[in-house]
């Protein structure tokens, strides 16, 4: 769909309030310090001062701020004008230097001139994007050698049922675009917006192939079976901040997350 991101970038700009005022993002608690980094993400990333940061697909950027905020050097990118808007008040009200540019992932090497020691990605962000292969082209064109990727997304299994899981309802194959019109958003359901969205599912093979592509060798690889977020409908949190969808328990996979290495030839 040639106009896939026009449409996405409506939506996300249409997020952009809802999101704020959520409960999910607690952006008060954020100002005031609180790391908005996940236990899975901040295993693989260890120590992280100095580092510099490519943060793709930010939203408005309470991970990259927090990544600012562990000593990291971090660009923050994002295709939604008013997330990256937000992002920039957000890193200002914190006092810290997070760099931020408006973006899609695929344009990037054309407006951004530099090489980072670490590409980093996360939760409901690659179901974007239409192609993979040019995806893990971005990350190993903007990776110094020897430099890592972090990654942590929602399993693909996950995104093979329908929103209130009694049925297999997509495929779990990249077989063509899904187009859909959403009422409410993740982080607020009952929020009043009403936006059509393009999406596409993508295999664990995909995701791996791709980098394996792009000259990035695959160090650590993991599933989880809980979220970090109560994103997904009849979830019910099994431990301080780690939640299941409860018909299912821990026998479906809800996350995975990966740490490669971009080798030198």
């Amino acid at each position: 769909m040639k106009n896939y991101l026009e449409i996405n970038k409506n939506s996300w700009n249409a997020k952009v309030n809802p999101h704020l005022k959520s409960d999910f993002y607690f952006v008060d608690e954020f100002l005031n310090g609180r790391n908005s980094l996940n236990s899975i993400e901040l295993d693989l990333l260890g120590d992280v001062k100095g580092k510099s940061i490519l943060h793709l697909q930010c939203h408005f950027g309470q991970d990259s701020i927090s990544l600012s905020r562990m000593g990291a050097y971090v660009t923050g990118i994002d295709l939604s004008d008013k997330a990256i808007e937000t992002g920039k008040d957000l890193a200002q009200k914190c006092g810290t230097d997070t760099q931020f540019i408006c973006s899609d992932v695929y344009s990037l090497p054309d407006i951004l001139d530099q090489k980072f020691d670490i590409v980093y990605t996360s939760y409901g962000v690659i179901g974007w994007l239409p192609d993979l292969n040019k995806w893990a082209g971005v990350i190993s064109h903007f990776l110094k050698p020897d430099g890592k990727i972090v990654m942590a997304e929602f399993h693909p299994a996950v995104w093979m049922f329908d929103d209130n899981f009694t049925k297999i309802a997509y495929n779990y194959f990249n077989e063509k675009p899904i187009v859909e019109t959403y009422e409410g958003t993740y982080a607020d359901k009952s929020a009043d917006i009403v936006q059509e969205y393009v999406m596409w599912n993508h295999s664990l093979a995909e995701v791996l192939q791709s980098l394996i592509k792009y000259n990035i060798e695959l160090e650590t690889f993991q599933e989880f079976d809980w979220s970090p977020y109560p994103c997904f409908n009849h979830v019910e949190e099994f431990e301080k901040g780690k939640w299941r969808i409860s018909k299912f328990d821990n026998k479906l996979p809800l996350v995975y997350a990966l740490k490669g290495r971009k080798k030198t030839i």
